[in-house]
């Protein structure tokens, strides 16, 4: 007999609260010191023809992708690019297509692909099987002019399809939400389409050969290393071409920001899976199927980088301001992944604002650490 989760009971997904994940992103820098640290990878690529390959695990807002893709063109201006942006959510894919007009107006030979599926399907554009297959949903769009802004007006019009393309359920076995429906959009200009032919991808299956692949933040931090390997890196690893690398960046807790959390959860220790532990489990798995992949996970300058909240020193100076201190506490709560039961308890009581204070005027600010590590495949030959 199968049972049903009902919503108490579901597994909490920090990522379902779009009010904390908004505040977070528009206070604090992580997506742009993401991009920062992915356009470092972009030294070691040497893209082959078509084209140069990227995929990004999980689109977001589409912030660090906008800026990855500038650092491409400033890196590879002349060649094509395939972008394949996994995302399950309507309101990071509406987000993401929101910034791209400008980035089709100044690299034309781009394809963009935005796809729902999961982390096994999505690198091949392909659900896993045949009753999928049946139901996916694929458009091709090619877009009509050269300004950005005739390519925002049309890139506006495919909300109402996306809404309905990018529709969820919620698994009754992890309370994790899913597509409904497979569903590919593929996205070029129209005056580029004989030049991109050989970059166009086919409602087909399709070969997982990636220069790039970025997972930032790609799962919840509590989860265990086989998991994050198994359903997650794994699949990712597999995607890449010879010569490619993937970058994975994901939380530390060695940072301020755990200070608050623990000034209010002593015992709370969610970052449990360092780098190291997960390209061991990796190589691992994946040792005699690949042996030509390299596993670097280094704890340095390269490894660890540095983002903060967006105050000047002026706020965190005497009086710390109500706004000020919610932000930085959301913050914190939001990287450590609270669940909304405890964070409302915890906000029942005036001392989540004194420990935010507190940490907020002995560091002049708040701060967090992420670390990144990188796998990569031998390379080929480099692009001429």
């Amino acid at each position: 007999m199968m049972t049903t989760i009902n919503k108490a009971e579901r597994p909490f997904r920090f990522f379902d609260n779009r009010e904390k994940y908004l505040l977070f992103v528009t206070t604090c820098g992580e997506k742009w010191a993401i991009a920062e640290r992915v356009g470092l990878e972009l030294s070691h690529i040497n893209p082959q023809p078509p084209a140069l390959r990227l995929f990004d695990a999980g689109t977001g807002d589409g912030t660090v992708l906008t800026s990855v893709l500038r650092h491409m063109h400033e890196k590879f201006p002349t060649i094509p690019y395939l972008i394949v942006g996994k995302e399950i959510s309507v309101e990071d894919v509406r987000m993401t297509l929101e910034k791209m007009s400008d980035r089709f107006s100044e690299h034309p030979q781009m394809v963009l692909v935005m796809t729902n599926m999961h982390y096994s399907e999505a690198p091949g554009l392909w659900p896993s099987s045949a009753d999928k297959a049946a139901q996916l949903h694929w458009e091709e769009v090619a877009l009509e002019g050269e300004t950005a802004h005739e390519f925002d007006v049309q890139i506006d019009s495919l909300q109402p399809r996306i809404s309905e393309w990018w529709q969820v359920a919620v698994s009754e076995k992890t309370g994790n939400p899913r597509y409904r429906t497979p569903s590919v959009l593929v996205i070029y200009r129209a005056d580029q389409r004989f030049r991109l032919s050989a970059v166009i991808p086919d409602k087909a299956p399709r070969a997982r050969d990636y220069d790039l692949v970025i997972a930032a933040q790609p799962y919840r931090v509590r989860q265990p290393a086989e998991h994050k390997v198994k359903i997650v890196l794994e699949p990712l690893a597999r995607s890449l071409r010879s010569g490619g690398r993937m970058i994975t960046i994901q939380g530390t807790g060695q940072d301020p920001g755990m200070e608050i959390i623990r000034r209010v959860w002593p015992d709370e220790d969610p970052f449990h899976t360092p780098g190291p532990t997960l390209t061991e489990a990796l190589r691992s798995r994946l040792r005699a199927i690949m042996p030509d992949l390299d596993f670097w996970s280094h704890t340095d300058q390269h490894a660890l980088f540095r983002y903060s909240l967006y105050v000047t020193p002026k706020e965190v100076r005497g009086h710390i301001g109500t706004s000020t201190l919610l932000a930085a506490w959301n913050a914190a709560v939001y990287v450590a992944q609270i669940d909304d039961t405890r964070v409302a308890d915890a906000m029942s009581h005036s001392g989540y604002l004194d420990a935010t204070r507190e940490v907020l005027s002995r560091h002049g600010g708040l701060w967090f650490i992420d670390e990144s590590f990188v796998v990569s495949r031998k390379s080929g030959q480099p692009y001429q």
